[in-house]
């Protein structure tokens, strides 16, 4: 069987992570760099001339033209935060890096930080990947599946009206060698003609053929992409070969869930977990990219404090 080499290709060592990122000013660099790579440009009038020094631990821009001041962290997901940048550095270099993703708990202890430092830390990076996802649609021919997170309580409900289960859109699109290219996992209110038109209006490529099994709520696809229905009709997954890649990743997506979090309040921060494993899959073909994709993706997310990040139904 030949070598899967997506699977092996190399990483970025953490020896290379740290002679590039293991000082504070070389993470001030970096983010220098990410945030302006033309270099600097004032937030407020927009012009290059400036000036640099430092108010305590803070490097701050000072603007030639307006006079206006502005941190290096000042607008992006670094805004305000205590946590030294070379940690948040190798927060990323960790979430990123490793294939299933790190629960709150086990970046405190990698870290070094209170675990409420960590869990701030965390889901503002996981929030980063959450609006980067948000910005691309799948294109090519797509496999959509509904799933769940969650389960009935004892002696509640049981199946798809357990109201201990979050909805939500599972999709794959295949390149031409019907290969998985990108993933998506999206929470939904319902499986209704509604929800899944909505969720198609953001998550799919205008006419795209979609393969689906016979939920009802599918059919409403028909309207806007070439749809082909498979109907399962209680069949297991080994005996439906057609829906094998959305059913493979779907089923990787529940076992980094269960093996990396004993437990998160699904019902509130759904959609930011789920966006994190699926960038972390659509970002896999370049693993020494990732790390500076993150970096990228936290510089160009604005400030995200914790009262902000507790109010998951707005944020995500």
């Amino acid at each position: 069987m030949p070598m899967n080499r997506i699977q092996f290709q190399a990483g970025l060592s953490l020896p290379e992570f740290l002679d590039r990122y293991g000082t504070d000013e070389n993470c001030e660099a970096a983010v220098e760099a990410a945030r302006w790579p033309d270099g600097f440009r004032c937030p407020k009038c927009g012009a290059h001339p400036h000036s640099v020094f430092r108010k305590g631990a803070r490097k701050t821009f000072q603007c030639s033209a307006c006079r206006y001041q502005c941190s290096l962290t000042a607008g992006t997901l670094f805004q305000n935060s205590h946590v030294p940048l070379r940690l948040w550095f190798l927060a990323m270099y960790l979430l990123s890096q490793t294939k299933t993703g790190l629960s709150t708990l086990e970046l405190t202890r990698h870290l070094g930080i209170s675990y409420p430092a960590a869990w701030r830390l965390h889901h503002k990076l996981m929030q980063a990947m959450c609006e980067r996802e948000a910005r691309y649609r799948l294109d090519g021919a797509v496999q959509i599946d509904d799933a769940y997170l969650g389960g009935e309580h004892p002696g509640g409900k049981a199946g798809r009206g357990s109201p201990n289960k979050v909805p939500f859109v599972a999709a794959v699109s295949l390149d031409e060698r019907q290969h998985p290219r990108h993933a998506r996992f999206s929470v939904v209110p319902g499986f209704t003609h509604a929800a899944i038109r909505a969720w198609a209006d953001t998550a799919l490529a205008p006419g795209c053929p979609v393969l689906s099994d016979g939920l009802p709520a599918f059919r409403s696809l028909a309207d806007t992409h070439p749809h082909q229905v498979v109907v399962a009709a209680g069949r297991k997954p080994r005996d439906l070969p057609v829906f094998a890649w959305v059913n493979t990743v779907l089923g990787n997506l529940k076992t980094q869930l269960s093996g990396t979090y004993h437990a998160f309040k699904f019902r509130k921060y759904a959609q930011r977990y789920l966006s994190a494993v699926a960038w972390r899959f659509n970002r896999r073909f370049d693993l020494k990219s990732v790390s500076q994709r993150l970096l990228i993706a936290a510089v160009s997310t604005g400030p995200r404090p914790e009262r902000w990040l507790r109010a998951a139904e707005e944020s995500c």
